[in-house]
């Protein structure tokens, strides 16, 4: 049976890295007694996965892990797995819900299209501008460019951004200004909350400390 996981990822958590946290979900199925299907070749791995990876220090509100079950446990119902791993898992995750996907095909991570974050800048001085003035200021540029690392090569490319970006607000609050927005995510495109941040800073001039910037995922969407 394939399941799909909901989950929070918040607090000290959100600092270990995404290949750490598979290992966390993978370990607490094995303490948990859930037997997880495998594939098959020379290097077997558990059928599970993430609908899209947390970058470093991001919390999030709308995580999806899914996976492969070998056993069947239809007989005690998703709601028995999810309790098992709830009483294991590290404090920062918590675990929502639980359904069964037996006729999806495609996996979560193929299915993603965009996500919604909400960023917070912490400012030298408050911005004098309104909501409205910033989007302008921001959205009404012809183009939004930003240095994006290739995959590759790992060279720095100017690339524009806007296209990526589907819904953005600014909302000031005294020190802090607050951004919601829905950027692209997933395989078929995808743009980094850094890049938005990057050029965000660059347009309005902001002077402000990285490590005291703050970025949530709130919600994923998927295609369908």
């Amino acid at each position: 049976m394939k399941y799909i996981i909901c989950f929070k990822k918040t607090g000290v958590i959100c600092y270990t890295s995404h290949l750490d946290i598979l290992k966390i979900f993978k370990r607490s199925f094995k303490r948990a007694g859930i037997k997880l299907a495998y594939s098959q070749g020379f290097n077997p791995h558990p059928k599970m996965g993430f609908a899209q990876p947390l970058s470093l220090g991001y919390k999030g509100y709308d995580e999806y892990i899914e996976f492969e079950t070998a056993a069947d446990y239809q007989d005690k119902g998703p709601e028995a797995i999810l309790e098992a791993l709830r009483a294991i898992m590290p404090e920062g995750i918590t675990l929502v819900s639980i359904k069964e996907a037996p006729e999806m095909k495609k996996t979560l991570a193929s299915m993603t299209e965009a996500a919604e974050y909400e960023i917070r800048i912490r400012l030298g001085l408050p911005l004098q501008e309104n909501a409205r003035e910033l989007w302008k200021a921001y959205m009404g540029q012809e183009t939004i460019m930003a240095l994006k690392k290739q995959k590759k090569k790992k060279d720095l490319v100017l690339v524009d951004i806007k296209p990526k970006i589907r819904e953005i607000t600014f909302n000031p609050k005294g020190d802090v200004l607050v951004i919601n927005a829905v950027l692209d995510a997933g395989s078929d495109s995808n743009l980094s909350p850094e890049l938005l941040i990057d050029t965000v800073i660059e347009t309005f001039g902001i002077e402000c400390d990285r490590a005291e910037t703050e970025v949530s995922r709130i919600k994923l969407q998927f295609k369908g």
